[in-house]
């Protein structure tokens, strides 16, 4: 009788795994912000597709959508939360508009490096205050950061830029913080798409403009039109992209799934900061040597101003909104204690 009851046990679950299987299907429709053709900006989300498939064995899947093909790119949140999609890749510093402490999870001036700005958001208080950035603005999404980059170039003009000066009156393409640090020092800023940037610059509509590290620059062809490189990118010393999924469909899925996306982004962490520097030097000696681009490294003086600016920017934007002083003095505090390992572990720059 027992190896009857066995049997039949063995059957019945037999019978009914298809179709458990079936229900617990998950298929993230998920446009994004950055070209997949963009290496460590839009590269690592055909890859976290790819693995999500081959770890959940076909029952969870990510259907990826170029820029624009399903939602624009600033379109992206409102359409996660009210249901529009389910799913969508792009960066908080996006928000701006929206949650003005939402760059603070994206790239900061002078702020965390990619190491440093992990550990603030996995093993201090980084990530329950991100998503308790949209809880709070009302907007129904669950967000993972699910790529990281090293540090971007400081901007690409059409004229060496000497003194603070030298940056009144320019038309730029600017992103998040820095660029309010920049309208501070009289620069008429715009925050354009990638693919936009090009066409402005041809135009004249701008000037100058920033956008990634060099290899992503490289691909955007803004060597073509502006010579002047300049170096170290004060304003995005990492900058940090993020899987947002609709929160009643994250309520909804599986823990099994729920845990599978959260460490497929926790990989992607990795992989696209790995990515983003093995490329780089190419992307520098090309341009010095086959493309006419002068890199430059900004004077002690010149650092010094938009350091200065930025925390005036800081002081700011803290006293305008509650939750932006909540994050920058929680951030502020765990670097405060970072530094003390940062300056006795770390040999010195030279």
């Amino acid at each position: 009788m027992k190896n009857v009851l066995t049997s039949l046990a063995v059957a019945a679950a037999v019978l009914t795994a298809p179709a458990a299987q079936a229900a617990d299907k998950l298929l993230l429709k998920t446009p994004i912000a950055f070209s997949t053709a963009l290496p460590g900006l839009g590269s690592p989300i055909p890859r976290v597709a790819e693995q999500l498939d081959l770890m959940s064995g076909g029952t969870l899947r990510m259907k990826v959508y170029e820029p624009g093909k399903l939602v624009p790119p600033f379109e992206i949140l409102d359409a996660v939360s009210t249901g529009k999609i389910n799913s969508g890749y792009t960066t908080a510093g996006y928000w701006a508009g929206k949650i003005p402490a939402a760059p603070l999870f994206s790239a900061v001036p002078f702020g965390p490096e990619a190491g440093e700005y992990m550990a603030w958001l996995y093993y201090g208080n980084g990530m329950n205050l991100y998503q308790e950035m949209y809880d709070q603005a009302g907007f129904n999404v669950h967000v993972m950061p699910c790529a990281i980059i090293a540090p971007e170039t400081s901007g690409w003009f059409a004229k060496e830029i000497n003194t603070p000066a030298d940056l009144e009156g320019l038309k730029m393409r600017f992103f998040g913080l820095g660029g309010k640090v920049m309208q501070k020092l009289g620069v008429a800023t715009s925050l354009l798409p990638g693919g936009e940037i090009f066409p402005a610059l041809e135009k004249g509509a701008i000037d100058a403009t920033e956008f990634s590290m060099p290899a992503i620059d490289a691909r955007l062809g803004f060597h073509k039109l502006v010579k002047y490189n300049y170096f170290p990118g004060w304003h995005q010393q990492a900058t940090v992209f993020e899987l947002m999924i609709n929160k009643d469909v994250w309520n909804e899925a599986s823990e099994q799934h729920q845990a599978i996306i959260t460490n497929a982004c926790k990989a992607s962490m990795a992989d696209s900061f790995a990515e983003g520097e093995a490329i780089q030097h190419a992307a520098l000696i090309d341009n010095v040597e086959n493309n006419g681009v002068e890199m430059k490294q900004w004077s002690e003086e010149m650092l010094a101003t938009f350091e200065a600016t930025w925390d005036a920017v800081a002081e700011e934007e803290a006293a305008n909104d509650a939750f932006f002083a909540k994050v920058l003095a929680d951030m502020t505090e765990f670097r405060d204690g970072y530094s003390m390992w940062k300056e006795n572990a770390f040999l010195p720059r030279k």
